[in-house]
């Protein structure tokens, strides 16, 4: 193509692609955006006037390519609410990775927190980095806190609302909350709620919890039962649109995607983003709901945004997201762990806003049910991968498409912690193209486990994946910047666009290795983060990991255990010890170190 031209808000950007033989942009095409708010002729104005400054005080949702002199530069939002994807050779850039890959070209995504500029004579890129928010935590009582987040709330929606739309709607605190800001406004607006009852399960709870509240708010909804030959129709096509074989992230799509089918609105709403603000996951740790919030935000790009992006694009509909507002983001950063998780109830002041507004008590209390979950569609997934012979949904989502998810880097120590993350994000469909290891001269590293180089190199050799060493003193915090050092040689040498990490209690390592990650414009990963450490010892054994303890310091845990190998019978004895001495079973805090002397995907 000789430009880039902007369509409909749904279609948002086309593919640009440079070839070497055509003008850069057309005259008429200097800046083209994607945004709810802005227009292509304010964004421009902001930028001449400001430069790339004014972007930080831009508060929608965007995503912008624009020509100044000879570069083309890209941007979008700070938490990555509009998708922007680009390739190097040729230099093209696209909304949806698909589009590029269409045109056997590798996608990247362009990481929220960095601005790409692209030298038109050179073909060089560069990124410059942004700032993302911060932590900023005031002390409040619970009824002000409540009337600040309505107060938000109820304006986030309205900047958002400017005609009819659709609200996805499970009868739940966050879809109840939207509808009765809704009302408040007086904005025209109809329900909609997708859900299905394979064989002999029961009806999907979202449905019937959306009927009932509906009707007690005097709503609008529409609902749309699915039949099991619709979701094995439609997961194909999903899977190819947002690039994923993941079954969680199919299953929940589904309800979405068969929801927007009956819509005629072209604006849909949701609300997306009020788990991450108010800690809505149990795998939010709650001595520390300030940091999980603000990690939340971090991933929320490629964890959801993405793929309802992608869903409401094939529908023809622009997807507005209230709860994503940057005032609102602000704010909730400002809130004490304790008016989120109180009472054994998650986003509690998102339960006292809902009913401020009018929400049904039984909706503003309802605990949190996955859509997935409370659609039924993970459960049509699981009776089509049994229907088409396969052992598990994994497996039979993988079959839909052929392509890997991400290319990670692992930060690999040898032992369990590094291997069992490593297995994750393989077996759900990752190439696992390096392992990065960084050596601390210091024992007594924050970050990194001082195992032998030559065993790491002896592992990372029976898994047939290149190993990547980063020397590094291992002073405390100075270790961030040779962690950056490894990553960008990662980046550089393998062409990764994530980082895994084996974190599993330590706030400390995760937050500086999604840190890291941000820096050198990577996406970080944690799949076994906060996960139960009794359970996962067990899940060890089951998937066939030989973990030998190397050396113990936990009170309880003799020299004998030195050398020994975990099978079931000194595992149930482990536990059994770290429950009378009251250490962490899976030995986080240093209890006792592992090595793995074999696996699932070691080599003999």
């Amino acid at each position: 193509m000789s430009g880039i031209a902007g369509g409909s808000k749904a279609s948002s950007l086309a593919v640009y692609m440079d070839h070497g033989d055509v003008e850069i942009l057309d005259s008429s095409d200097d800046i083209v955006s994607d945004s709810t708010v802005y227009s292509d002729g304010e964004l421009s104005q902001i930028l001449e006037e400001e430069g790339l400054e004014g972007l930080s005080a831009v508060e929608a949702d965007y995503a912008v390519a624009w020509r100044e002199n000879g570069d083309i530069l890209l941007a979008r939002d700070i938490l990555g609410a509009r998708p922007l994807f680009y390739s190097d050779e040729p230099f093209s850039f696209a909304s949806e990775r698909r589009a590029l890959e269409k045109e056997g070209l590798e996608a990247r995504e362009l990481h929220p927190r960095q601005i790409l500029r692209y030298d038109t004579e050179t073909g060089y890129i560069q990124f410059e980095k942004r700032e993302f928010f911060s932590l900023e935590v005031e002390d409040k009582e619970l009824e002000e806190a409540a009337e600040e987040v309505k107060e938000r709330l109820v304006e986030a929606v309205e900047r958002r609302v400017d005609g009819p739309v659709g609200l996805l709607f499970s009868g739940g605190l966050d879809s109840s909350v939207l509808a009765a800001t809704l009302q408040k406004l007086g904005k025209e607006f109809t329900c909609y709620s997708a859900g299905i009852q394979p064989g002999n399960t029961d009806p999907p709870r979202d449905v019937e919890k959306a009927e009932e509240v509906a009707e007690k708010m005097d709503l609008e909804l529409e609902t749309v039962p699915a039949g099991i030959s619709e979701v094995e129709e439609a997961l194909p096509e999903l899977g190819e649109r947002i690039s994923t074989t993941s079954p969680v992230k199919l299953g929940v799509a589904l309800p979405f995607h068969l929801g927007l089918q009956e819509g005629e609105e072209d604006v849909v709403i949701t609300g997306l983003g009020a788990e991450q603000l108010y800690a809505g996951y149990s795998r939010q740790r709650e001595d520390e709901i300030g940091k999980e919030c603000l990690s939340g935000l971090r991933s929320l790009f490629h964890r959801d945004l993405y793929r309802d992006n992608v869903v409401s694009s094939l529908h023809g509909k622009e997807l507005r997201l209230p709860f994503l507002d940057h005032d609102l983001v602000r704010h909730s950063l400002t809130l004490p762990g304790e008016l989120k998780v109180r009472d054994g109830y998650r986003k509690y002041v998102l339960r006292l806003v809902a009913e401020k507004l009018g929400v049904p008590e039984e909706a503003a209390w309802r605990k949190k049910t996955a859509a997935q979950y409370g659609s039924n569609f993970d459960k049509a997934i699981a009776r089509l991968a049994k229907d088409n012979g396969f052992d598990s949904k994994q497996d039979y989502c993988r079959s839909l498409r052929d392509e890997s998810e991400h290319s990670l880097g692992v930060l690999f120590s040898g032992g369990k912690d590094s291997n069992a993350a490593l297995y994750r994000m393989a077996i759900r469909n990752n190439s696992i193209d390096c392992l990065i290891n960084l050596q601390p001269g210091n024992e007594d590293s924050y970050m990194f486990d001082p195992k032998e180089e030559d065993l790491v190199r002896e592992q990372a050799d029976r898994l047939d994946i290149p190993l990547l060493v980063q020397e590094t003193e291992g002073e405390k915090e100075r270790e961030l910047e040779d962690l950056e050092e490894a990553l960008e040689r990662a980046k550089e040498e393998y062409g990764i666009d994530g980082v895994v990490a084996g974190a599993l209690r330590s706030i400390y390592q995760k937050e500086r290795v999604e840190q890291a990650a941000e820096d050198t414009g990577l996406k970080a990963f944690s799949p076994l983060w906060n996960e139960d450490q009794e359970s996962y010892m067990w899940w060890l054994v089951r998937e066939g990991f030989d973990v030998e303890i190397t050396e113990v310091a936990a009170r309880g845990l003799e020299e004998s255990w030195e050398g020994r190998i975990l099978d079931e019978e000194s595992l149930k004895e482990l536990l059994e010890l770290a429950e009378e001495h009251g250490f962490h079973p899976a030995g986080e805090g240093g209890g006792y170190e592992t090595v793995v002397v074999d696996g699932p995907m070691f080599r003999n």
